[in-house]
């Protein structure tokens, strides 16, 4: 590895990769409490789905539609993260809400995960019904049909998460290829899940915004991580 790249990887990944084998060499799978519980749910929710007598109280706790009434999408939408779509491996939203929330947990704290993992998941269960408001001839648009198909479950989440923590602890070159890899998405594929990722991305970007507003207000100039001003967000 060249000396130029392996600069690299120290500025873009060295405070993440320094705080996530920090945490878990001291605390084990005890740093990440939060996160086996998801997985574990998740893990459940699939099992459960896929019995005959199963099928339906997932989805009358976990699914959210745009057809549904909206107080009763609102009621879901925290149980609706760990409820994996049922058309997609299973494994696939297991490994990323491991790998995802877990680091997310360590570099942000518990609260703190849940509270952008949901920001982003609201997101997209508010864009879908105003998406499905301006048609199919908005380029922000969704058919009619779509009404009828359930949110994205966890990746949602894992996405606004990831490109939060990125931001968070400096990895700029990753969190932009997290986005341009969803903007991909949508123009291969414009589906109800591929738009709901860039409205979770649009609303972790605000909440980055006025957090990055906020901080440059109080100290003048926002530290970089990795440099000696810097301190990792306080976990809650």
């Amino acid at each position: 590895m060249s000396k130029a790249l392996k600069g690299f990887a120290r500025r873009e990944w060295g405070p993440l990769f320094t705080t996530v084998r920090t945490a878990l060499v001291t605390k084990r799978w005890r740093a990440v409490p939060m996160t086996l519980a998801a997985v574990c749910l998740t893990a459940l929710f699939q099992l459960v789905q896929n019995q005959d007598w199963g099928y339906q109280p997932v989805q009358d706790i976990g699914s959210v539609r745009a057809e549904d009434p909206l107080w009763l999408s609102l009621l879901r939408t925290p149980l609706s993260l760990f409820v994996p779509a049922l058309d997609l491996p299973v494994w696939g939203a297991l490994a990323q809400v491991l790998l995802v929330f877990g680091i997310a947990e360590i570099c942000l704290g518990r609260w703190r995960t849940l509270g952008v993992a949901f920001l982003a998941t609201l997101a997209g269960t508010l864009y879908a019904r105003v998406g499905i408001a301006l048609g199919p001839d908005n380029p922000f648009g969704l058919p009619a049909t779509d009404a009828q198909v359930v949110d994205t479950g966890p990746s949602a989440a894992v996405v606004g998460l990831a490109v939060y923590v990125c931001w968070r602890y400096g990895a700029r070159w990753t969190g932009a290829l997290v986005v341009l890899s969803m903007v991909i998405e949508v123009v291969i594929k414009a589906n109800l899940a591929g738009k709901e990722h860039i409205a979770a991305i649009a609303a972790v970007l605000a909440l980055i915004a006025v957090q990055a507003w906020r901080e440059r207000g109080q100290d003048g100039v926002e530290p970089r991580p990795g440099t000696r001003s810097w301190k990792p967000p306080i976990r809650s």
